[in-house]
């Protein structure tokens, strides 16, 4: 049955004066593959109507229903209709979708569409239904207004992905994270066209699938924490209405130990009592893969598990495995002399061919950390490149060794978004570069996810740490190469990143939660203004050991409330190195405003009630306070007394140490501006 379904608003033209590029005028992400403008407006008002051409497709129906009740709370408009009518009822409507097929969710899959807005109405046409709801996101983020009116601007917009596999990896295992987190965060990635949840279920800290076979696994591996079969099942329709594939993960041999606490008996070490992990980092725990029963078990578990997903691609994990409990078992030394395996890496091999075999017999193509990346992998695996050279690899990512073996492959190494770095640098890392490749070495290269581990994230706090900087991932992902201005996508991005707020992302309003928490529900103000310039500690350093933070410790802290790309340092940061650059009074007084505010910072931090964990902020607030107001002294032209300048390379210097495990953002910049004052 073909069903159309309208989007009617009434029409106003009107010139743009704005003759700044493009990327300055409009606030999409990811960026379109070509955009023009017109110079023409779509004017909002409460008649509007949805009809779209095309096949049934609850996907468009869901999309175009959710499409209006957006426009609705943006806009404040009160629709005379909040649903989609049929376009027979309504040929003359001004916004028209139209799609040839439903799509099906596979690497094939085709995602353009075409958008046009002028003043005879608005269009969005696209091969499939997945491409109608790319266009509908970004005329959402075409909404704008003035003093008097929301509209949409006049564009023509030809857009496409430039990767297929464009993913987030949500860890639920170190941390368990409810079906309504999951929920929230995929229509998060449908508004930035992400299109693959990348799902990691089982690890050390908890087996999170209901099994019906083997019920042990939650009974004894999940600490009650664990998805229904029924709730996945509604996580993977969810997904698929917004357009989004989801790829499971069941981690083997390595990060073994929920497993191997409900079976020990499929463990490499006799006589190891294993049991959940609290902690974080590689353990020893491993599944032993010379004995039969491992294979009739995963064979068990997989023939269970795999109705649930209908994705062609299932993920075994295999990284991080050091076999050290291989090392310590005679009968398997025995059993790799026998099979002429040289290598705790041939062994690994041997293993995940099995497992490849068992997946391709259930319809499967196996997902792997790049570890799996041995000579004698079958080329039908494909190849999850995640290590880099801080990881060990002298010549970069595995991602472009994997694509000219023949494998398909995606990256992850430099989207790992729980490390905390910068945005950046993400948005920046771009796959393929400069290298050269064949045309069908290139097809290879699939995409990339964003990789969100749970060790120091709570349902509280993943928002947070997820967004914004997956946006900038998702462009590098959609948009063209030549697509990377940093200071233009962090312009972009701002609007962008308030918009997830209506659809239930946490990641700006929780940080006031944390310090409502933090101060006893007291004016959060003066914590507010550290925690813009304060950054949690980068590259796990926040955990040492993996042994400082356990799964149940609190993450209710200051650093939990602090952010990559501290919010003020951003701008701080520019600021002074423009003023380096270029001095000037309108820059100097920006700075100069900063200085002041922290300056007197410390003033307000002392009127709140002390407590344990405000007095560790202490001395944070205190120096900052002290460096400013000597610093705005320096700036203005001041002479600063040999006590005064000695206590300022004091301060810097406490600025410069880890406080609360978080790092003092703007610290460099403070130096600069000091520098010749010290130095003289």
């Amino acid at each position: 049955m073909r069903k159309i379904f309208i989007l009617s608003f009434s029409l106003v033209v009107f010139s743009s004066w704005s003759q700044t590029p493009l990327k300055e005028s409009f606030n999409l992400m990811p960026w379109p593959k070509a955009i023009t403008e017109n110079n023409q407006v779509f004017k909002l008002n409460q008649q509007l109507e949805v009809s779209i051409n095309g096949p049934k497709s609850e996907r468009v129906d869901r999309a175009a229903t959710n499409f209006l009740r957006r426009i609705s709370g943006r806009t404040g408009i009160f629709l005379d209709k909040g649903f989609p009518t049929s376009y027979n009822d309504n040929k003359n409507a001004a916004i028209k979708v139209a799609y040839q097929n439903v799509g099906d969710l596979n690497i094939d899959l085709d995602e353009s569409y075409h958008l046009n807005v002028d003043e005879n109405g608005v269009t969005i046409n696209a091969p499939t239904d997945i491409g109608a709801l790319r266009g509908l996101e970004t005329l959402l983020q075409l909404t704008t207004n003035d003093s008097s009116n929301y509209y949409f601007s006049g564009v023509s917009i030809t857009d496409a992905p430039r990767f297929v596999w464009r993913g987030l990896m949500i860890d639920v295992s170190r941390h368990f994270h409810p079906v309504d987190v999951i929920k929230r965060n995929l229509d998060a990635m449908a508004a930035v066209k992400m299109n693959v949840f990348h799902w990691h279920l089982v690890d050390d800290q908890g087996f999170r699938i209901e099994s019906k076979v083997y019920p042990q696994l939650t009974e004894l591996a999940s600490d009650g924490l664990f998805y229904t079969q029924d709730q996945i099942k509604d996580v993977v329709a969810y997904a698929s209405n917004l357009g989004i594939r989801v790829v499971p993960e069941i981690d083997v041999p390595g990060h073994g130990s929920a497993i191997l606490t409900a079976f020990p008996n499929l463990g490499s070490k006799p006589g190891y009592v294993y049991s959940i992990e609290r902690n974080s980092g590689v353990f020893d725990p491993t599944l032993d893969p010379t004995n039969d029963e491992t294979y009739v078990f995963l064979e068990n578990l997989f023939t269970e598990v795999v109705p649930l997903f209908p994705d062609h691609y299932f993920h075994i994990g295999g990284d991080e495995n050091e076999g050290k409990h291989w090392d310590e078992n005679k009968d398997i030394q025995k059993f790799k002399k026998k099979h002429g395996l040289k290598t705790n890496h041939d062994l690994q091999t041997y293993f995940n061919i099995k497992l490849e075999k068992i997946l391709n017999k259930l319809g499967k193509n196996l997902v792997g950390w790049d570890e799996i990346l041995t000579p004698t992998m079958p080329t039908t695996a494909v190849i999850h490149s995640w290590r880099g050279v801080s990881d060990g690899l002298p010549n970069g990512s595995t991602l472009i060794e994997a694509a000219k073996k023949g494998y398909k492959t995606i990256l992850s190494n430099g989207f790992y978004i729980d490390r905390m770095e910068p945005i950046a640098k993400h948005y920046l890392n771009e796959p393929i570069g400069d290298i050269e490749l064949t045309k069908e070495e290139t097809a290879r290269i699939l995409g990339g996810e964003a990789t969100m581990w749970s060790e120091l994230a709570t349902s509280l706090t993943i928002d947070s740490r997820i967004w914004p900087r997956t946006i900038a991932i998702a462009e590098r992902l959609w948009s063209q190469k030549e697509i990377n201005d940093v200071d233009n996508m962090l312009k972009r991005i701002k609007p962008i990143s308030y918009s997830l707020e209506e659809l239930g992302i946490t990641h700006i309003k929780n940080r006031d939660v944390i310090l409502r928490n933090i101060s006893n529900n007291q004016d959060i103000d003066a914590l507010s203004t550290l925690q813009k310039i304060a950054e949690p500690l980068k590259m796990y350093t926040r955990n040492k050991g993996g042994t400082e933070y356990k799964t149940y410790s609190p993450f209710t802290l200051f650093a939990d409330a602090c952010t990559a790309d501290a919010e003020d340092a951003l701008v701080f940061n520019k600021l002074v190195k423009a003023y380096s650059t270029k001095a000037s009074s309108e820059t100097k007084n920006a700075i100069q405003d900063y200085l002041i505010k922290w300056s007197k910072n410390h003033d307000r931090f002392k009127q709140l009630t002390a407590s344990p964990i405000l007095n560790d902020l202490e001395p944070l607030s205190k120096n900052l306070s002290e460096a400013s107001k000597a610093i705005s002294q320096i700036l203005d032209n001041e002479t600063l007394s040999d006590a005064a300048l000695k206590q300022l390379q004091n301060n810097l210097e406490v600025l410069k140490q880890d406080h609360v495990d978080v790092e003092v953002a703007i610290i460099n910049s403070l130096e600069i501006l000091s520098k010749n004052a010290l130095n003289n």
